[in-house]
């Protein structure tokens, strides 16, 4: 598998017609009003009654349809044991499986092993078929909304799963699989020749072994550094290809996990935490050669799904939704370079959701003090995660119960714009109502008014209402339309 190459990014980037000006703040009247939405709220609710709620109640001028999944993030209704909203059918899909929820046609996918993809929800039923006339006519464009989450029992996909530095198979997909880069172009090709959308939205919420290994993401103590990905056979060839000894890289993401036990074991080293990491990378360059390796591959996953899209349509809207831990990790902020993005981006919807995200916040905090940062408190990395990615909040006990304010969301807003320096449309990702635990922060109407209006302030392009339209309750996206008309 290949990375475009400067001169073809060129290329790419002259046909586009990609801005490299700063910009102008965006008018009201050409703001993106977007909002995440699956097929089943469409076949529970009708598309002419939801499309009608949309809006009237939150001015909504682009749909972006969770056409492909096999996660409940996006897809399917509620999440199983989380309150129902007040809308839609009121009760849980406990047979969820997920897929394609468009056609599939099968000449597109000749290069991959992954074909049987069409998802079993709602037999006959193809979202885009769907919903298209009837949002053109109302002048709401529409995006294929599309993620990297897959599951197990796939035929086929045992050929295209990362493997783990314990030798067993993940449940995620190799980048450097030229079956799975076969793949994401077949879906991206089957969606933009067979359906006039306007464009393309994929997510890939994952990142390299580095990261994963110490547990810098929220929900990061329960991940084991043990079965961090990829050294499966493409992998290791293009180690080789790199220069990099494939042995000593495997070596040393074992110390790295050995003394991440140590490390939440509270076995202190006598030099103390911190300095251990850092004198393994020092010894084991190879460590962040391959973090580097993996993030190339996601990278180049972009890269491809953009040239292929524009070599068909170059009208065609292309972006990426970049993952929360994006606010919380510097570790992860480090490789999603912004400049970068421009190269093979029309927009970015860039997670800023403050209401979940004070919760994950502090789940990130609590992960990351018992490994690299563990010769500090749990506080004292909240006050460092502050500084680091400038922003500042309420106390470490508070967060899961506050989450995190309109303010945070204008700072991403306007780093993110300043990022693309012009040349890539921001459309800040607003939470409402994704779900929490138990005593922790719920999304109200305030919430969503505040972030609209920050983001709006930071000089965003437009929002994206998130994460799925079957887990809002309507005075949320209510409020969303009223912060719209102030």
């Amino acid at each position: 598998m290949s990375e475009l190459s400067r001169r073809e990014f060129a290329k790419l980037m002259a046909g586009a017609g990609v801005a490299t000006h700063f910009r102008q703040p965006a008018e009201p009247t050409a703001w993106t009003i977007g909002i995440q939405v699956g097929a089943v709220s469409f076949v529970d609710e009708g598309v002419d009654p939801v499309l009608d709620l949309f809006q009237r109640d939150a001015d909504i001028n682009a749909l972006f349809i969770a056409t492909f999944s096999y996660g409940r993030g996006i897809a399917g209704r509620q999440v199983p044991g989380q309150p129902l909203p007040d809308h839609g059918k009121q009760e849980y899909d406990a047979e969820f499986h997920g897929g394609n929820f468009a056609r599939t046609r099968e000449k597109y996918y000749a290069h991959t092993s992954l074909k049987k993809i069409e998802a079993p929800d709602h037999p006959g039923f193809d979202v885009l078929d769907s919903v298209l006339p009837q949002a053109q006519s109302r002048r709401m464009k529409v995006f294929c909304w599309y993620e990297d989450v897959f599951r197990r029992d796939l035929e086929g996909i045992d050929h295209l799963q990362e493997v783990t530095l314990s030798g067993k198979k993940a449940s995620t997909l190799c980048f450097h699989n030229p079956e799975v880069q076969a793949f994401w172009q077949a879906l991206t090709e089957d969606y933009v020749r067979s359906y006039a959308i306007d464009g393309v939205m994929w997510g890939s919420e994952r990142q390299g072994p580095f990261g994963n290994a110490i547990g810098a993401m929220h929900g990061g103590t329960r991940a084991d550094p043990l079965e961090v990905t990829c050294f499966c056979d493409f992998c290791q060839r293009e180690g080789k290809s790199r220069g990099i000894d494939v042995q000593r890289a495997v070596e040393g993401y074992r110390k790295l996990a050995s003394l991440v036990h140590d490390s939440r074991a509270v076995n202190r080293p006598t030099d103390g935490y911190f300095v251990s990491y850092w004198r393994l990378l020092l010894e084991y360059p190879e460590i962040l050669a391959w973090e580097k390796l993996w993030n190339d591959g996601q990278q180049a996953t972009y890269a491809n799904i953009y040239q292929l899209a524009k070599s068909v349509r170059r009208d065609i809207a292309v972006g990426w939704h970049i993952w929360h831990n994006n606010s919380f990790s510097p570790f992860y902020r480090a490789a999603q370079d912004y400049a970068e993005f421009r190269k093979y981006s029309d927009f970015l919807k860039v997670v800023m959701y403050n209401n979940c995200g004070g919760p994950r916040l502090a789940s990130y905090v609590n992960s990351v003090s018992r490994t690299i940062l563990a010769d500090l408190s749990p506080e004292e990395v909240l006050g460092l995660t502050f500084k680091m990615q400038n922003y500042k909040e309420t106390s470490l006990d508070e967060l899961p119960r506050s989450g995190l304010s309109a303010d945070y969301v204008e700072r991403e807003t306007r780093r993110s714009v300043a990022g693309v320096s012009g040349a890539v449309k921001i459309w800040s990702g607003i939470d409402i109502d994704i779900p929490t635990g138990r005593d922790e922060k719920k999304t109200e109407p305030w919430d969503v008014r505040e972030a609209v209006l920050a983001a709006l302030r930071g000089d965003a392009d437009g929002v994206i209402l998130s994460r799925k339209y079957s887990e809002m309750r309507l005075a949320n996206l209510r409020a969303a339309g009223e912060a719209l008309r102030r």
